[in-house]
């Protein structure tokens, strides 16, 4: 099987992606952080507080281009070889600041959520945990190319869910996040190193990338 020259470990970006000071979110994010880790990637952890950007206007993007902290995000996704998007759910949908983060980077070009491997993972107080924000957020991402996971993860009850290691409090829990996370990371492994497998993982029958709303969504 035929290898690329991709040196080193993989580096991955973990966001979480609330505003709040002590959300789940970001304990989610910062565990996930530590088992990719221990895994051998270098994580980059951050917050969403550290992409500071006003609500996407394009007569502001026309006057003044795009905003320093969008352009920060774009830094650090052309950096990495995956991100983790750790996402709280607002009315049954994703954060108008996640929401407004993705248009704003969008509008860089090349567009840099193309062909991104991503995990989305979500903590939330309620008993459904957020999966429905993550089901809305696979949308904007993949019609910008991004290759996201299919197995998402979401925590419910999360005010109870986290032991004071950090670890969650629900050893099944535990176990089925860090498999997750594992698989995740393996397939990025091999898209990285493996050329056979590139443009494969969302090419399927009669679906061509060269379409139009294809080129429209990822250039």
């Amino acid at each position: 099987m035929p290898m690329d020259a991709h040196p080193g470990p993989l580096h991955v970006l973990v966001l979480g992606a609330s505003l709040r000071a002590g959300s789940s979110n970001a304990r989610l994010a910062s565990l996930v952080g530590r088992m990719m880790t221990d895994a051998g990637a270098v994580v980059d952890l951050a917050a969403m507080r550290d992409f500071d950007m006003p609500l996407y206007d394009g007569d502001v993007e026309a006057a003044h281009g795009l905003p320093e902290g969008a352009l920060a995000l774009r830094d650090r996704l052309e950096r990495c070889d995956a991100f983790v998007l750790a996402s709280p759910e607002y009315n049954a949908s994703v954060p108008g600041v996640v929401k407004n983060a993705i248009d704003w980077v969008s509008r860089v070009r090349p567009q840099p959520f193309k062909t991104k491997h991503a995990l989305l993972l979500s903590a939330s107080p309620s008993l459904v945990g957020g999966n429905r924000g993550l089901w809305a957020l696979r949308v904007p991402l993949e019609h910008l190319g991004t290759r996201v996971y299919p197995d998402m993860f979401s925590l419910a009850a999360a005010h109870q869910g986290f032991a004071e290691d950090g670890q969650l409090t629900d050893p099944a829990l535990q176990e089925r996040l860090s498999e997750t996370v594992m698989a995740f990371l393996r397939l990025v492994e091999a898209d990285a190193r493996y050329v056979c497998l590139r443009r494969r993982w969302y090419e399927f029958p009669g679906d061509r990338t060269e379409a139009p709303v294809t080129q429209r969504a990822e250039d």
